[in-house]
């Protein structure tokens, strides 16, 4: 027979196993706003590594107030499936979501018109419970580390816009021709080394672009 202290560090084991990603983020999301309650009428950034790695965000925007839920490389899906974790503790004036990048990556046969799908959803439980607030959506940029997936975002980036155009409270913030050179190229040089994740220059052409947004 399996000795109990076996039998407990299987449980262990098996328990955590069946966490689902990023589940360790959301809880300590859940711990930051038992510490500290989040203020009301803020802007909400949810969304995958962009804002993850955005630890000074606030910084970039002094005279707002931000709260930051971006969460890993998180997905479209993810967002999704963590919607309520997401949006329920939160009463803000204005929701800014930045994703759909990682699912090409994490899907490279990954249609256009999947990404947008998911992005409905998501878009859809939002209104479902704020249904008269901003809500904005940042272009996918062309990280150069991915520029096979380009197309495909190219074509996401085109569908969401048009899909923004069309809906009360919402815009499609578009930060693509900002992150370009004069010849249209993407400027490497805003991106670090793993030229996926960005430099403080790189954020501060996004809080340039964005500003005319926030509310």
């Amino acid at each position: 027979m399996l000795s109990a202290f076996l039998l407990l560090t299987l449980a262990f084991f098996f328990s955590q196993e069946k966490k689902p990603m990023y589940w360790q983020d959301i809880q300590n999301f859940k711990k930051l706003d038992q510490e500290n309650a989040p203020a009301k009428d803020a802007i909400l950034l949810v969304g995958s590594s962009s804002f993850t790695k955005w630890t000074d965000v606030a910084n970039y925007f002094p005279d707002k107030t931000i709260i930051n839920r971006g969460f890993g490389g998180s997905r479209l899906t993810d967002l999704n499936y963590y919607a309520n974790d997401l949006l329920s503790p939160y009463q803000p004036k204005q929701i800014i979501v930045y994703c759909g990048e990682n699912d090409f990556a994490d899907n490279h046969k990954l249609k256009a018109k999947e990404v947008v799908t998911r992005y409905k959803t998501f878009y859809k439980k939002i209104r479902d419970k704020f249904p008269n607030i901003e809500v904005d959506y940042i272009s996918i940029k062309y990280s150069p580390s991915r520029e096979s997936l380009w197309p495909q975002m190219k074509e996401a980036n085109k569908k969401i816009a048009a899909f923004m155009k069309k809906e009360p409270n919402a815009e499609f913030i578009d930060i693509t021709k900002a992150m370009e050179d004069a010849n249209g190229n993407v400027r490497k040089e805003l991106f670090v080394e793993d030229m996926l994740h960005m430099t403080p220059e790189g954020y501060q052409i996004w809080t340039k672009v964005m500003n005319p947004y926030m509310k």
